[in-house]
This record gives structure tokens, C-alpha cells and sequence, in this order.
């Protein structure tokens, strides 16, 4: 009888959080793997849709003898070069904008001017100005970023509570220190925001530049991968970079910025 009570209460086993939203994206990936297997084999057109099964085929084969990662790595160099420098721009702007109501304004005026212009479309204008190469794509990426970044920037400073900026004068901060000390720590929700939108922006910016114009065709990146298959009518290959793309996206998204929130908003209890 006591061996049956004492088994009636034994706690039962429980995934953590982390542990449970991964089985659950594992789940969605392994259903729309399948759904792509399915589609792909009623239609039988593999020129146009190529097979799961295909495609991570040519997945391998463009990772061991095409060199895809080597593409990927040098995309993923140019996008850090420029989302650093959009970074580092945007926190001095959003400094000042903090600082004085002039270039407050000034920063919303810009927001509002170029935050809707599609990053893509000003990359003509710097192949004019900066020639065919990394220069152009470093210049569009900047765009890409600065603005999204500062809006939630801005935003995440300006929703600071009053307490809290009386702590920082009280202690006699100002400017950076200010800046450093009692506004980013507290907006860090939404500056990690604005990083994930901004780093998704440069993301799909630097593959489209790369896929319409080959900008950096010379260094072979991951786009100019895709583009040049699509000219090859190697559709299997081309889902195979588009895949990668995919993943990679989902890496940064799911690792790079999952641990960041971990390491920050989720251990102060600033977020759930």
C-alpha cells in the first residue's frame, strides 16, 4: 500500500521552456518537410520543384565540393561589417536625440524619410558612388539597419521610467556615462529588439543585392551562389543556398540572440 501511494506522488518529468519550444520548431520543420515532399512529388516536375530529399542532396554536395559554406562565411563577413557600423551610427544619433530636442526631431524626421525606403533600392545609387564591390553592399547594409535600429532605440529610451533617470542624476551622470549606465540597461528589451529587426533587414537586403545585381560576384557569396545556379537552371542548388539562408537566419535567431536574452532581459526578469 505504501509502495502505491509513494508511486502515486512522484513528480512527473517535465521538458523546460527551452526544451519544449525546440521539439515544437522541430515539429513545424519536419511537417513542412514533409508537405515540401508531398507537393513536390505530385507535381513531378523537379526542373521547377525539387523533392526534400533532393535538395538536401544537393545541400551536401554544395557544402563538400562547391564550396557553400565558404559563400556563406564571406555574405556573413560583409553583413557583420556593415551592421556594426549601422550599430555604432545609431547609438551616437539616439545619444544626441536623448541629449537635445533639435536633433530629436532632426533623428524622427530621418526615421520617418528613409525607414520606409526598401534598402535594395538605393543600391544603384551606391554601385554609382562606390563601384561594383564590398564597399556598395557594406553602404546598403548600413541603410538597412540604422533606421529600424534607432526607431526602436529611441522608443525603448523614451519609454525609461522617470525614477530611474532621477537615479542617474542624482549620481551626477551625464552623456555617455548617462547614456550607458541608466538608459541602455534599462530599454535592453527593446535595443535587443531593434538588433534582431535590424539584423533581419541586413540579412534579406545583403541576399537580394546579391541575387539582382551580383555586386560581390567576384568574392562568391551566398546569393550570388543562388544567382548563379538560377542561370544554370540548377533549380536543386538554388533551393539548396535558399535553404541555407533559412537556416542560418533561424541559428542567429534561435542561438546568437535566444542566448543574449538569457544572459540579460530573462535573468533581470525584464522579459519572459
Amino acid at each position: 500500500m505504501s509502495d502505491a501511494i509513494a508511486t502515486t506522488t512522484l513528480p512527473r518529468p517535465r521538458l523546460s521552456n527551452g526544451s519544449a519550444s525546440f521539439l515544437r520548431k522541430l515539429a513545424v520543420l519536419a511537417l513542412l518537410a514533409a508537405l515540401w515532399q508531398a507537393a513536390a512529388l505530385w507535381t513531378a516536375k523537379p526542373m521547377l520543384l525539387p523533392s526534400f530529399t533532393d535538395t538536401m542532396r544537393a545541400l551536401v554536395a554544395g557544402i563538400l565540393e562547391d564550396g557553400l559554406l565558404a559563400s556563406s562565411w564571406r555574405s556573413l563577413t560583409v553583413l557583420m561589417k556593415g551592421y556594426a557600423i549601422a550599430v555604432a551610427i545609431s547609438l551616437v544619433l539616439v545619444s544626441l536625440a536623448v541629449a537635445n530636442g533639435f536633433a530629436r526631431e532632426a533623428l524622427r524626421t530621418l526615421i520617418s524619410m528613409f525607414n520606409p525606403l526598401p534598402a535594395i533600392a538605393i543600391l544603384p545609387l551606391a554601385m554609382l558612388w562606390f563601384g561594383l564591390g564590398e564597399a556598395s553592399l557594406v553602404f546598403v547594409l548600413v541603410h538597412s539597419v540604422l533606421w529600424p535600429f534607432s526607431l526602436a532605440t529611441l522608443g525603448g529610451f523614451d519609454g525609461v521610467p522617470e525614477t530611474q533617470r532621477l537615479v542617474g542624476r542624482n549620481y551626477g551622470l551625464k552623456g555617455p556615462a548617462y547614456v550607458a549606465l541608466i538608459l541602455v540597461p534599462a530599454a535592453l528589451p527593446s535595443v535587443i529588439y531593434g538588433l534582431k529587426i535590424g539584423w533581419a533587414f541586413a540579412w534579406r537586403t545583403l541576399i537580394a543585392a546579391e541575387l539582382v545585381f551580383g555586386v560581390s560576384a567576384g568574392q562568391g557569396g551566398l546569393g550570388w551562389y543562388i544567382f548563379r545556379n538560377r542561370n544554370e537552371l540548377f533549380t536543386d542548388k538554388v533551393f539548396a543556398g535558399l535553404v541555407l539562408v533559412i537556416v542560418i537566419g533561424l541559428l542567429v535567431e534561435g542561438v546568437v540572440f535566444r542566448l543574449l536574452e538569457s544572459l540579460t532581459v530573462r535573468r533581470w526578469g525584464m522579459q519572459r
